[in-house]
Parts: C-alpha cells; sequence; structure tokens
C-alpha cells in the first residue's frame, strides 16, 4: 500500500467539508479499504481558511500552481467554481498527468467534452460525482450499476433552493418574493439568486446528465431554461386542487426524435414519487428500458453532501493508485450524436391562468384565441372576483405544441378584455417518461 496524495484547490463549504471528511475519516479508510488518503496541498485565499479546516503549515498555499505542480500529488480537487481559474487549473494539471476530481456543475456543463478529451489524451480522469446532483450518487449508477439499461428518461428536483421555496408556498400559502427573502436570510438562497431560481443550476445538471445517459454531447446551452420568478401561491393552490404540484424539473428525454432537455415550472400528479419531495432535498427519477423507474434521493448541496460525493471519485481513483496501478484513463467523451430537439417541437398540456373583467362577453373571445392556434380546452375554472373589478379564469388544455400554445398566449395578451396573461405552466405527462421500458 502506498499513500495517494490529494491537493484541494479551494476551501469554501464544499472544499472544507472534503478536507473535514478525509482528516476525521483518515484512520477508519486504512482500516476498512486499505487507503492511505493525504492532503498534501489546500489552496485557499487565506490562511486561516485553511486552518479552520485543519490544514496548516507547508500544507498551505494560496497559490493553485503550486497544487498542481508538485510532483507527489495524485490527484487535484478543484472546488472554486465558475470558468476561469478553474479551466486552466484543469489543462495545467492534465498536462502534469494528474488526475481531476471536481463539483464545477457550470464549467463541465458546457465544456466537458473538450476537458474530458484532454483527460483522455493526458491518461487520466475527470470525476465529476458532485457537479451533478450533489451528495447524489446518481453518475455511478447511470455509469456502473445501471449500465445495461438504454436510458428512456432522466427528470428531477435538482435544485434545493428553488424546491425549498416552492415547498413552503405549497405548505403555508405565502407568496414567492415572501418565501426568497425568508431563504436569503436562512442561507438557503444567495442573495442574487439567478443561477438558482431562473433554472441555471438545474440546467447545467441536465446538461451533464443527459450527456451520460444518452451518450451524446449536451450543453446546458441546449437546455431550454424557464424559472420560477411568476409562480403563485394562487397558481400553487388551483394546482393542487386540480392534483398537480409545481416543482422545478429537469427532464431529459431520449425520443426517436432526438434528445429532450429542458428546466421549467412543471405540473405533476400529487401522487408522483417526485412531488413528495419537500424542502430543499433533491431527487433524480432515472428510467431504464431494463430496470424501468428508479429513484435517487438526498440533498443535493450543502457542505458534507457534497463533500461525500467528492470523497467517493477521490476513492475511485486511489484505490488503484494505493496498489501502485493506474486508473484506466477517461473514456472517449461523446460527441453530439444525437439531435436536440427545440422546445417549439414538443408538446405538452397546459395550465394557463387569466386575469380579465369580470364582464359579460369576456370568455368568448379568450375560448376562439385558443382555438385559433390549434389547441382545445379540457377545462375552464373561473375563480372568485378580485376587488379590482378583475377575476381569473384557468384554462387546462388538451396536448398542444409549444409553438401553438405560444401563439395563443400572444393573442390572449392582445384581447382588450384580458388584463393580464397571469400564468402558462406545463402539466407534464409522465407516462411518456416510461415509453420503451421491456415488460416483465
Amino acid at each position: 500500500m502506498r499513500t495517494v496524495n490529494v491537493g484541494i484547490i479551494g476551501l469554501g463549504t464544499v472544499g472544507g467539508g472534503v478536507a473535514r471528511l478525509i482528516l476525521s475519516h483518515h484512520d477508519d479508510y486504512v482500516k476498512s479499504y486499505g487507503i492511505d488518503l493525504n492532503i498534501k496541498r489546500g489552496c485557499a485565499l487565506d490562511a486561516s481558511t485553511a486552518a479552520a479546516c485543519g490544514i496548516t503549515g507547508d500544507a498551505f498555499t494560496n497559490d493553485w500552481h503550486e497544487v498542481v505542480s508538485d510532483p507527489d500529488i495524485d490527484v487535484v480537487v478543484e472546488l472554486i467554481g465558475g470558468e476561469h481559474p478553474a479551466t486552466e487549473i484543469y489543462e495545467a494539471a492534465f498536462a502534469a498527468h494528474k488526475h481531476v476530481v471536481t463539483a464545477n456543475k457550470a464549467l463541465l456543463g458546457r465544456h466537458v467534452e473538450r476537458l474530458a478529451g484532454l483527460a483522455r489524451a493526458a491518461g487520466v480522469q475527470l470525476r465529476c460525482e458532485a457537479a451533478a446532483a450533489g451528495g447524489i450518487p446518481v453518475v455511478n449508477a447511470i455509469e456502473h450499476s445501471l449500465m445495461g439499461n438504454r436510458f428512456l428518461t432522466v427528470a428531477g428536483i435538482l435544485n434545493g433552493t428553488t424546491n425549498y421555496i416552492l415547498s413552503r408556498m405549497t405548505t403555508e400559502g405565502l407568496g414567492y418574493e415572501e418565501v426568497l427573502a425568508d431563504a436569503q436570510r436562512l442561507g438557503y438562497a444567495e442573495a442574487d439568486p439567478s443561477a438558482d431560481v431562473d433554472g441555471f443550476d438545474a440546467a447545467s445538471k441536465t446538461a451533464i446528465l443527459a450527456s451520460m445517459s444518452f451518450h451524446t454531447r449536451v450543453t446546458t446551452d441546449d437546455v431550454y431554461q424557464q424559472g420560477i420568478r411568476n409562480i403563485t401561491a394562487e397558481d400553487i393552490a388551483v394546482a393542487k386542487d386540480l392534483g398537480y404540484t409545481i416543482k422545478l424539473l429537469g427532464i431529459a428525454r431520449n425520443t426517436a426524435e432526438g434528445v429532450e432537455a429542458r428546466v421549467h415550472p412543471t405540473m405533476i400528479p400529487s401522487t408522483h414519487q417526485l412531488a413528495a419531495v419537500s424542502g430543499a432535498m433533491n431527487a433524480v427519477y432515472v428510467v431504464g428500458d431494463a430496470v424501468g423507474e428508479t429513484m435517487f434521493y438526498g440533498a443535493g448541496a450543502g457542505s458534507f453532501p457534497t463533500a461525500s460525493a467528492v470523497v467517493g471519485d477521490i476513492f475511485a481513483l486511489a484505490e488503484p493508485l494505493s496498489r501502485g496501478e493506474q486508473p484506466l484513463a477517461e473514456v472517449e467523451p461523446f460527441g453530439h450524436v444525437l439531435p436536440i430537439r427545440r422546445i417549439d417541437e414538443l408538446t405538452n398540456s397546459f395550465y394557463v391562468r387569466l386575469r380579465v373583467n369580470d364582464e359579460v362577453g369576456t370568455l368568448a373571445p379568450t375560448v376562439a384565441a385558443f382555438s385559433d392556434a390549434g389547441i382545445s380546452i379540457s377545462q375552464i375554472n373561473q375563480l372568485e372576483t378580485e376587488t379590482d373589478g378583475a377575476c381569473s379564469v384557468v384554462f387546462i388544455t388538451h396536448e398542444a405544441s409549444e409553438a401553438a400554445m405560444a401563439k395563443a398566449e400572444k393573442a390572449l395578451a392582445d384581447l382588450d378584455g384580458v388584463r393580464e396573461v397571469a400564468s402558462v405552466i406545463r402539466i407534464e405527462d409522465i407516462s411518456k417518461w416510461t415509453k420503451g421500458v421491456f415488460a416483465n
């Protein structure tokens, strides 16, 4: 057994958790697995940050170059996030023939094909379990345990901040702004919550999971994004009455026409397993043609849950290294094999809430606007009249194309009696998720 030396770049929330986990469990790792992990260098902006997680003396540096250039380090762990200098760290580490472990979903969501190619050329690995769903070990399941399947659907709650906000709006009847402010006060949401509430974080994870599952390159820019800013307590209450729960879902489907990849608020049946995922928890629903439906549940963020996934990746590399063997090189990165379907090519049922003048004759033109766009209505509900003489009318459509819905939305907004197209929310047909599963 030889010692496996690790260099950690970034000792913040996740990096600090990784350092604490390795240092506190070191003896257990040796006893249980015969693997001696040693944090050779830790990089942070200041020594006090490093000292707080147990890295002192010569092990501390504030220059990441000293980590990647250290000839004794086997595995570089990048946990600073963002594109720069993370990209340069990967390039330098691969040039020095060092493996890289990361949780950097934003970078990998856009550039994993190039970076994985560099790793393969250098004969090393790029591992990213923590980038897909925090502490949930879904990447390992897709790449190993379930690799005998053709994956049909990967869908899930991939952002804890938005799930926390929607969960509290659902259980307490609160408005979006009120819950967001509370989430920021409690540390669930950043001062600038855009990456979470506008769907970018979930889109990066959706891109990574879709690429791995469907063996084709999907980038964050390929994923349609819509956030939760316009979801109201009224929408949530109406959805509940209709038997639905509103969740921000990342959905990727492998269809005969190509890959669907989208993130948006979604109404799903309240009886579905994903509807029961509350608070800041995450869940990933994976459907394979052989295994059928599976769900992976856990913390998608946080210091120690994410550190757990990072250390798991380190162990996957450390096991052969500790025996004096080199891990296999990174596999050939996936290219753009399958077409990506544009959002306007897809079909859904829709929930549409209009604020209209509470007057005779207002409803007929709205129904005509749907009809003119080629959309049929399955249900119409009028809610209570408001104090300003307006009322909300909710339409549930039959399945229609996204392009038709966009046409109808524009026509509705131009009607004299319509004050506002308040909400348009997709109603997911979850039966599509299992299309292609083998019959037992």
